[in-house]
């Protein structure tokens, strides 16, 4: 069965549940140091998870959970959040966290459509317009204030009260082929996509992670991202499940604390983002390769990052810089790799990503040609819930990404747009990453990206939404700096400035968002 499940992936780490996972890293040191939420600076060993985690799956098998529920997650991140999704897990039943950030219209309409047996939610999460659906049962974290004003029937308390798990009591296991997780992809103003995983896809994004980073048990990672985020479940909580590493919670970045999260937990790799590597470079904190010895390497994914980024980040902080490419339905899709990397793209293939750049009729573009990115195999999504709780598959089909790419003969990718972004001048195809990489490196620009604006002659032109670094920078400025850097074509026609770029909860520039912003 599981050969089926994996196909013709062979797996350089051979799969196993949760509860055998757990069970493996209490026996070898239960004193290792597991989880640790940096922002409160508690930690939970490989020993109290493995037995945290069984008590909170019996707690679950009480309240009517069983292998294949549905359990909706609703926290800001937190230690208690992971120990509660692993806990479901455990019994094989599915992790539902919904983003809570969303508009909580689009969070009813998708918390009924997953249908979930039980609701748990942190104690500041109001779930009256949702408590028809099932149980709702709140939580406190290890904050002393939400300790002190814990509400009757709060889950921990409940747990704690149990005489411990009895082992024999939970023969569950989380099989490959079984559901794992329903979360959201981003959305603040459209209705998010509810995106359905197995245990299989799972496993293999973590071990294509694993490829790219080359972590092992050794390391201490730090994520400060949602969990919720599909990035997140397989950079970070995947390779602490497969390898017994050490991963390092934040609730959020913080720019003022990142690098002494580093230095006092001794963080080995930390996630990143375009808009944090960004903030680093523009915004020093006085730290350099000296003050952080033990960072060997972070990552920058989401959005393209030009190379000049890149190299002089690397240079400030003595940081190997990864630059990786996913997608939500696929999981990862192209990465480099700690071994084997160009600047400017986003790597080869990811190792278990069933990868394919196509032309307009569906045929595979050779070396050196645009096309689109399309994906497949077991470690895609299952598919897409639909409205009915049906699912709308994405395994077993070649499925199109909407993204556009071009593979060198070395068979590195780089990313040269999205086909809804193209800006089409006069026939020409205008890709807005190129000219947004080329604003970036502009003189007192923090950061820039543009969109095609309707034009009588030409059908689109160029514009530009910039977000200053100095005060006194001039629309011209930016314009002629972008005249000595691409052809006319492609050199912005007008500069408007933000102050801040509209993003997704993912960090993505929301473009149509820009659209709106063009003067009528």
């Amino acid at each position: 069965m599981q050969q089926d499940v994996f196909g013709q992936h062979g797996l350089a780490i051979p799969y196993q549940s949760l509860a055998d996972l757990l069970e493996t890293y209490n026996d070898r040191d239960p004193s290792k140091v597991a989880i640790t939420d940096v922002d409160n600076d508690v930690s939970v060993t490989y020993g109290e998870l493995y037995r945290q985690v069984n008590d909170i799956a019996a707690r679950l098998k009480a309240l009517g959970v069983t292998k294949g529920s549905k359990v909706l997650l609703l926290s800001d991140e937190c230690l208690e959040k992971l120990i509660l999704w692993l806990g479901i897990w455990r019994i094989g039943a599915v992790c539902c966290p919904l983003n809570i950030e969303m508009n909580f219209g689009h969070l009813k309409e998708l918390s009924e459509t997953v249908a979930p047996t039980l609701i748990l939610h942190h104690v500041d999460i109001d779930c009256s317009q949702i408590a028809h659906l099932a149980q709702c049962i709140p939580f406190v974290t290890s904050r002393a204030e939400e300790q002190a004003a814990r509400p009757a029937g709060e889950f921990f308390a409940s747990v704690a009260a149990g005489a411990g798990a009895d082992q024999s009591l939970l023969p569950e296991r989380n099989l490959p082929e079984d559901m794992s997780c329903i979360f959201c992809t981003s959305g603040t103003t459209s209705k998010p996509k509810i995106v359905v995983y197995d245990h299989a896809a799972y496993w293999l994004c973590g071990l294509s992670t694993i490829d790219m980073l080359g972590l092992t048990a050794e390391d201490r990672t730090l994520e400060y991202r949602s969990v919720g985020w599909n990035s997140a479940q397989v950079l970070s909580l995947m390779p602490m499940l497969q390898l017994g590493l050490s991963l390092h919670m934040a609730r959020r970045f913080s720019h003022s604390r990142f690098f002494e999260w580093i230095q006092k937990y001794q963080i080995t790799f930390s996630a990143g983002v375009p808009t944090v590597v960004n903030m680093l470079l523009n915004k020093p904190m006085g730290y350099t390769a000296k003050d952080i010895p033990s960072l060997k390497r972070m990552t920058c994914s989401t959005a393209p990052l030009s190379p000049e980024q890149w190299v002089k980040f690397e240079t400030m902080y003595g940081v190997q810089l990864l630059q990786l490419y996913g997608m939500s339905e696929a999981g990862w899709i192209c990465g480099n790799r700690h071994y084997s990397f160009k600047l400017g793209t986003v790597g080869l293939p990811a190792l278990h990503q069933e990868f394919e750049i196509v032309d307009g009729e569906g045929n595979p573009c050779p070396p050196g040609v645009e096309g689109e990115v399309t994906i497949g195999g077991p470690q895609t999504a299952l598919g897409t819930m639909k409205e009915d709780g049906s699912i709308d598959p994405v395994r077993g089909l070649r499925t199109k990404t909407g993204d556009l790419a071009i593979m060198d003969e070395e068979g590195y990718v780089r990313v040269t747009g999205r086909t809804k972004d193209l800006i089409i001048r006069g026939g020409m195809n205008i890709s807005p990453v190129e000219v947004d990489a080329v604003i970036a490196n502009a003189p007192d620009v923090l950061e820039g990206a543009c969109v095609g604006a309707p034009d009588p002659i030409y059908g689109e032109e160029v514009v530009a939404f910039v977000v200053k670094k100095a005060a006194g920078l001039t629309e011209e400025q930016v314009i002629e700096y972008c005249k000595g850097q691409l052809p006319f074509a492609k050199v912005p026609k007008r500069v408007y400035f933000l102050d801040q770029l509209p993003r997704s909860d993912r960090g993505k520039v929301l473009r149509d968002k820009l659209r709106d912003l063009l003067p009528s």
